[in-house]
């Protein structure tokens, strides 16, 4: 059984940082693009960065130059570092990972999901 599996979140006041983790079990996903996607309530969820397994990365462009997307493919883990954060950052975090190798944006690329964690930014 695939399971993605979030975690790193909690409660930090604006400025501050969080480092979400995603590790996977059931199988390798080496050579899938990994991604980001967040939802605040009432909202959709939505792109915030993507990694393939060369490394190649993008991001969406409200957290272009805060956010940093990283993996460590032995460990079969994606990281996300988020440094300067802005309450409107305030959603709950999810993994995926991709059908393929390529990066892709939308919600439909991307086959697994985690649970999500919930990351509060405080004013």
């Amino acid at each position: 059984q695939v399971q993605l599996v979030e975690s790193g979140g909690g409660l930090v006041q604006a400025g501050g940082s969080l480092r979400l983790s995603c590790a996977a079990s059931g199988r390798t996903f080496g050579g899938n693009a990994m991604g980001w996607f967040r939802q605040a309530p009432g909202k959709e969820r939505e792109f915030v960065a993507a990694i393939r397994w060369i490394g190649s990365t993008d991001y969406a462009d409200s957290v272009k130059g805060r956010f940093t997307i990283s993996r460590d493919n032995a460990k079969n883990t994606v990281y996300l570092q988020m440094n300067s954060l802005k309450p409107e950052d305030t959603a709950v975090y999810y993994c995926a990972a991709a059908r393929g190798v390529r990066i892709t944006t939308t919600i439909l690329g991307y086959d697994y999901w985690g649970q999500g964690t919930q990351v509060t930014v405080s004013s």
